[in-house]
């Protein structure tokens, strides 16, 4: 689904918020992640299918093309890539896109707000569960970007960086859309995610996964824990954990939304990107100065 094609009424908006309040978000979504997790082939076979008709899911990138090649939907929906496929940028001082999606906003840390959708911002404090760390990024710079179903589900590194620490948070599961961002405050804030704190080259750097109804799991490289989350916590690598740009960092069991985040004075956005605009991974997002 688009984000950023027709802007949604606000009765439309405000009827889906309330529906989705509604519902049993996280009951929805353990039960999907049972779903996609099995290996049963009269489960999974026509799970994969109706989703790639549904979605229209092109394989062409893919290690396996063939869709019998897959023993799960969730095998098949966080299926890897040929390795030519996502090269990155000659230039190490690029930053990059971690993903395959679409620009759904970027710009500006204005006294520690993120802009979420027109006339809608959040706090990067809540984003963060109150980390100190968001007042180093203060009249800093941000871009997030939208997961479609269709999309590419593994995300990269988008700069070389140090782990240091990483933040579970445990939230809603809202669905992560145009008319849910343009009607319900703090989307964001209030859905389940993941923060993690880079040291680079250019100071601390964020990237933060978001959860969203139906996505089952959140995974990481670095951690045999995965989501759902249950109490809020913070944690440290056993050893010093140092990550190339375009290395795999997660991925998402279904769709949703990473948002990056940089300290202020320490790189450019790319004068190329516009809202709604479709990314890829290791497309440029950003020059460190």
């Amino acid at each position: 689904m688009d984000t950023n094609s027709e802007p949604p009424t606000p009765s439309m908006a405000a009827f889906f918020v309330r529906l989705q309040k509604l519902l049993p978000q996280h009951g929805i979504s353990r039960f999907a992640g049972r779903l996609t997790s099995s290996n049963r082939k009269w489960i999974a076979t026509p799970l994969i299918r109706l989703a790639s008709y549904v979605f229209n899911i092109d394989l062409l990138d893919a290690e396996r093309s063939n869709i019998e090649d897959y023993a799960t939907f969730n095998d098949f929906f966080t299926r890897a890539l040929r390795a030519d496929t996502r090269p990155m940028p000659e230039d190490p001082s690029w930053v990059v896109s971690p993903v395959d999606g679409a620009v759904s906003q970027f710009g500006k840390i204005e006294e520690g707000q993120l802009l979420q959708a027109k006339g809608n911002s959040y706090t990067l404090d809540a984003l963060l569960g109150a980390d100190p760390i968001a007042k180093e990024f203060a009249n800093g710079h941000f871009a997030t970007i939208y997961l479609a179903p269709s999309d590419y589900h593994r995300i990269h590194m988008p700069f070389d960086g140090k782990l240091l620490r990483w933040i579970e948070i445990p939230g809603a599961l809202f669905s992560v859309n145009a008319l849910t961002e343009a009607a319900l405050p703090n989307l964001f804030c209030r859905n389940e995610r993941l923060v993690c704190v880079f040291e680079t080259s250019f100071g601390p750097a964020l990237v933060i996964l978001v959860g969203a109804l139906i996505v089952a799991s959140i995974e990481t490289s670095f951690a045999s824990s995965t989501s759902p989350y249950r109490t809020l916590k913070t944690c440290t690598p056993k050893a010093e954990t140092t990550m190339l740009r375009g290395q795999e960092l997660g991925r998402f069991l279904m769709g949703s939304t990473v948002i990056v985040c940089f300290p202020p004075n320490s790189v450019i956005l790319d004068e190329n990107i516009e809202l709604g605009m479709p990314t890829r991974l290791g497309q440029a997002l950003a020059k460190i100065q």
